[in-house]
């Protein structure tokens, strides 16, 4: 790439943060259309382009309907006089050609190509390729239009994603959904040369995206060498294949640990043929592991129920998590508490980096119980809190539990208390305390010790749906696999490790004054020196710093729920 070409990557790319972020009305960007003229001929006009344009609708596309585009593909075209952007000398351009060739392969990004009209753009380049005097304007016009239109829904979807995530209750803070396609698409006809590093500009710049893309890669190349015959579920009773048993099926089950890298294949396994062992057995338990099961190396239902996943479904689960990192702020700070639903995963971020990670326990799989997915700011911390029992476990829980054993509130230290936490009863519950709890103007309200359900330290960011992170007396549930035990909220396996993270700023929060604190058993709020972004968020397929890629359960439906709505096609729900 020549010097000049260099330095239009460069401007292009730079240009993109200012254009996609910023909305049309906001910033008209007259000062990049005016540098863009001086380069350019005077273009001659097509004013039938700018009628169809005005429609919204061009039946050539895959999915005809751009209204969505409409303003941003409108202030393209007049913005040169209703010429035609992609033609030279009635040839399609180099850069032409090279769009096209990045919307044939959006596969590669975890896009569907057909969006992009990607089988569509070989017929249609042999159609416009002909002698000038054959091809007839119209043809051309339309051949325009549907790039400048696929070319703007890719960098969209590139930027920010196909859906607005709020359509699948993800409350995330969302960019703004109108961008200025318009210039940056103009901007990307005066690169000479590889449009790639611009283009590449728009995505997300994180490490944990780049991870996830060459996963990507790596599990469409095994698609496209196909899974190969299942394996056979161990009969009901056997149950499962355990470490030191006859196993007929082992050299199958070696052939596809071979496959997905948990076998390594310089790894010699025992001449012994159908014995489960050694080698074998330590490349089972890395490969549950990976899949969030109990690593035992028991060749179960569930084990091989996860063996036979169709590589296909893996690679969705990459293309779905690759579409919630483009939902993601792009400027998101380098300090943040990030966790994973459906992995049970909690880890805290410094620079990109994981410095601490540990397992959570979520909400259960009931629609009422789940854990939300949402954005927030931890700002404070409390040390031996109370537990305010919320309005939909007193009516469906804690009543019951009371009128059947009256003792219930002083055992497990309890108290009933209005608003202004004043006591009103600690054991009895009379027809009018029930009303009272049950209309939410009283409240059950337990106290601080070792069985409170809230563990000795909760983390606290504030937000609509009253979850936080906290500790837990119930330990014993964190040696379970799939952790989805709680009302929402998200109980820690190391409280204190996680209080010495996020108090790190102040360097008087050793570890030893929070286990002082925690012993001292009084109610104490520490306000954070600065607020830690808090990201709950849901992702069936991670990838490790290391490069480890992990796969989870789909245990909300959320999945399932983007796959229906993107299998309707375009226009997607804003």
């Amino acid at each position: 790439m020549s010097a000049a070409s260099h330095s239009w990557v460069i401007i292009v790319t730079l240009c993109l943060f200012v254009l996609l972020a910023v909305p049309v009305a906001d910033n008209p960007g007259p000062e990049v259309t005016s540098f863009i003229f001086t380069s350019q001929q005077a273009p001659v006009s097509h004013p039938e382009l700018c009628a169809i344009i005005e429609t919204g609708l061009l039946a050539d596309l895959r999915w005809p309907d751009f209204s969505g585009y409409r303003a941003q593909v409108k202030n393209f075209y007049q913005s040169a006089n209703c010429s035609l952007a992609w033609f030279e000398q009635g040839r399609p351009t180099p850069r032409a050609l090279a769009m096209i060739s990045l919307l044939q392969n959006a596969g590669t990004k975890g896009l569907q190509a057909e969006d992009y009209d990607g089988l569509l753009w070989a017929e249609r380049l042999a159609r416009v390729s002909q002698p000038a005097a054959s091809v007839p304007p119209s043809d051309l016009q339309r051949f325009d239009l549907a790039l400048t239109v696929s070319v703007m829904r890719y960098i969209s979807d590139l930027h920010q994603g196909r859906l607005n995530p709020r359509r699948v209750r993800f409350d995330l803070k969302v960019e703004a959904r109108e961008h200025n396609l318009a210039e940056f698409v103009r901007a990307l006809l005066l690169v000479d040369g590889d449009v790639r590093p611009a283009i590449e500009g728009v995505e997300p710049q994180s490490p944990g995206y780049r991870r996830a893309l060459n996963a990507l890669e790596r599990y469409l190349i095994l698609e496209k060498e196909g899974d190969g015959p299942l394996l056979p579920v161990p009969k009901k009773l056997v149950k499962s294949i355990k470490p030191g048993d006859t196993y007929p099926d082992a050299p199958q089950l070696a052939q596809r640990l071979r496959q997905l890298g948990d076998l390594p294949k310089d790894v010699v396994l025992p001449t012994q043929p159908g014995l489960y062992d050694g080698a074998l057995v330590e490349a089972v338990k890395h490969f549950q592991r990976r899949h969030g099961l109990p690593d035992d190396g028991a060749i179960g239902a569930e084990t091989v129920k996860q063996l036979n996943t169709p590589l296909s479904q893996r690679v969705m689960q990459l293309q779905f998590a690759l579409e919630r990192w483009r939902w993601l702020p792009h400027d998101l700070p380098s300090r943040l508490v990030v966790i994973n639903i459906p992995e049970f995963r909690l880890r805290g971020y410094e620079e990109h980096h994981a410095t601490i990670t540990m397992s959570v326990i979520v909400g259960q799989h009931f629609h009422n119980k789940q854990t939300p997915v949402f954005q927030d700011e931890m700002e404070y911390v409390i040390f031996n809190p109370y537990w305010n029992v919320p309005v939909s476990i007193a009516r469906n829980e804690m009543i019951p539990s009371v009128r059947k054993d009256p003792g219930y509130l002083e055992q497990h230290h309890f108290e009933i208390v209005n608003h202004r936490g004043e006591a009103l009863a600690q054991s009895a519950l009379d027809d009018e305390l029930t009303r009272q709890l049950r209309a939410g103007t009283a409240e059950f309200r337990q106290r601080p010790g070792t069985g409170n359900a809230l563990g000795a330290i909760k983390f606290v960011f504030p937000n609509q749906y009253d979850v936080y992170l906290h500790g837990t007396p119930e330990k014993r549930l964190f040696a379970r696999a799939r952790r989805d035990f709680s009302h929402g909220c998200m109980r820690v396996e190391d409280p204190s490790a996680l209080a010495a993270w996020v108090l790190r700023d102040d360097p008087s929060w050793t570890s030893e004054r929070i286990q002082k604190a925690v012993e001292a058993g009084k109610t104490l709020q520490v306000n954070l020196p600065k607020s830690i972004t808090v990201l709950v968020l849901y992702g069936t397929a991670f990838v490790e710093e290391d490069g480890e890629i992990r796969f989870f359960e789909d245990i909300y439906g959320h999945d399932a729920t983007l796959q229906a709505l993107l299998a309707k096609g375009r226009p997607y729900p804003e």
